[in-house]
């Protein structure tokens, strides 16, 4: 009795579940090709290989156009059926030949080397530097408490990445705060500069840069993080010496706007052309490391799930497009360029997927859309498990395809992120730290979400 009564509840799960009456072996068969192809080749790891070793491209750099040009060529050597260069004004700051932050003050610690970096968008100084006592501040709300102890002071934010979080852009978003308005905050207290420690979960001595902003109402004062061992022997040094002075010595500059280029290639679909899926990541990085991870991974990626359609002769139902954007990093104008074209155009996207969070071992697909749609897309999860995609869940997509409006579903890829942190905005973010079966499978991945998208639709 109790067989029978397993077997008919097993006959009634099945009726009712959705992968079954929605799975099509065609397409679990091509899902498998795909990740053969990807892991085998390797052609993807290959590419990321050349892009790095043009070196750091960050907005308006030569080296930028150098990698623009490079994506543009690669493209048109798929035999994709369009590629264009979009044009945008970018940002174009600069970080100099020098960055120095010193001891110069003490009894014990004189002379003694701080490494820093500056933060990008931060102002200069003059040959001679800016030299004051250290004042260590943990958030925002003990800077206001402690207002008549900053003038005059370099404000050293202390405030660690939360090591309890589990999810390391948790810790990352608790942190950032400091580094993104750190300068606006002390300024307003009278502070001649600020120290950041470095928002990263690796216990070097690397410091990680980022973007900063000032507001034109206060003083543009100068900005730089510190590696995280220096920063702990920051914090003892000036618990022992209160009056201990340093002098930060920054070259970096912020020049006009230049022209730069959205690099876009697509593959037609054969039914529906007019509904168009866009796979990207921002072709710029920072100017620390060669950005392997942030984004260069993201970036090669979304070039090879459309190379991939083209060696295995998939031709999709919808047009599959790349957009690799420009200006992620500073002021994202390369999104807001292709977020107006879109619109201005009334270009149908069906959807949009971004991979902004390093080359690790895929993990799934953050979703931004209904709840109806987000049902609809768990029959993906057993094409997509061949990848190593264990959920699609409700989340944000990515700075860049959030501008698009008017889709049904944004994505954001999600590879592990536990060692991202490690690398991000820094010298450690170089082509060794990428590995090829964790790259070349999230490849696979996306190649097989653009594929569903394409064949299923929403």
């Amino acid at each position: 009795m109790f067989r029978l009564a397993f077997i008919l509840i097993s006959i009634s799960l099945f009726a009712i579940d959705p992968f079954s009456q929605s799975f099509d072996k065609n397409l679990y068969d091509i899902s498998k090709k795909i990740i053969r192809t990807s892991l085998i080749d390797k052609k993807g790891y290959q590419w990321l290989d050349e892009l790095c070793k043009i070196g750091p491209r960050l907005s308006g750099s030569e080296n930028s156009i150098k990698a623009i040009e490079w994506a543009k060529q690669k493209m048109i050597e798929m035999g994709l059926d369009s590629v264009w260069l979009q044009p945008v004004m970018v940002p174009h700051w600069v970080r100099g030949d020098f960055e120095e932050a010193k001891i110069i003050k003490s009894k014990k610690f004189k002379s003694r080397k701080l490494s820093i970096t500056a933060l990008g968008g931060s102002v200069g100084t003059d040959k001679n530097g800016i030299t004051g006592k250290i004042i260590a501040i943990n958030n925002f709300d003990e800077l206001k408490s402690k207002a008549e102890l900053v003038k005059g002071k370099i404000v050293f934010f202390n405030r660690p990445l939360d090591y309890g979080e589990v999810e390391p852009f948790t810790g990352y978003g608790g942190a950032v705060n400091q580094r993104i308005f750190g300068a606006i905050e002390a300024a307003k207290y009278g502070a001649i500069a600020v120290i950041i420690r470095s928002i990263t979960t690796k216990h070097d001595n690397v410091p990680h840069t980022g973007i900063m902003y000032y507001v034109d109402s206060l003083p543009k004062i100068p900005a730089v993080a510190i590696g995280y061992k220096d920063a702990d022997f920051l914090t003892d040094a000036i618990q022992k010496e209160p009056d201990l002075q340093v002098n930060i010595k920054l070259s970096c500059k912020k020049l006009p706007d230049v022209l730069s280029y959205n690099v876009i290639g697509e593959i037609r679909g054969n039914k529906y052309p007019d509904e168009i899926i866009v796979v990207g990541g921002h072709l710029d990085a920072w100017d620390k490391g060669c950005g392997a991870h942030d984004d260069g991974a993201g970036c090669v990626q979304s070039m090879e799930v459309l190379d991939l359609f083209k060696r295995l002769n998939i031709r999709p139902q919808r047009t599959i497009r790349c957009v690799l954007f420009i200006d992620e990093e500073q002021t994202q104008s390369g999104a807001k360029e292709y977020a107006r074209f879109a619109q201005e155009t009334n270009q149908k996207h069906l959807a949009a997927i971004e991979a902004d969070r390093g080359a690790f071992t895929p993990r799934g697909f953050y979703a931004d859309t209904d709840s109806t749609t987000l049902n609809y897309l768990q029959s993906f999860l057993p094409y997509l498990n061949l990848a190593k995609i264990d959920w699609i869940r409700k989340g944000g997509s990515g700075a860049d395809v959030s501008k698009i409006k008017n889709t049904k579903a944004l994505f954001g890829y999600v590879p592990d992120s536990q060692r991202y942190m490690d690398v991000h905005h820094s010298d450690n973010d170089t082509f060794d730290s990428v590995h090829t079966r964790e790259f070349q499978l999230g490849s696979a991945a996306m190649a097989i979400m653009c594929l569903l998208l394409s064949e299923k639709g929403i």
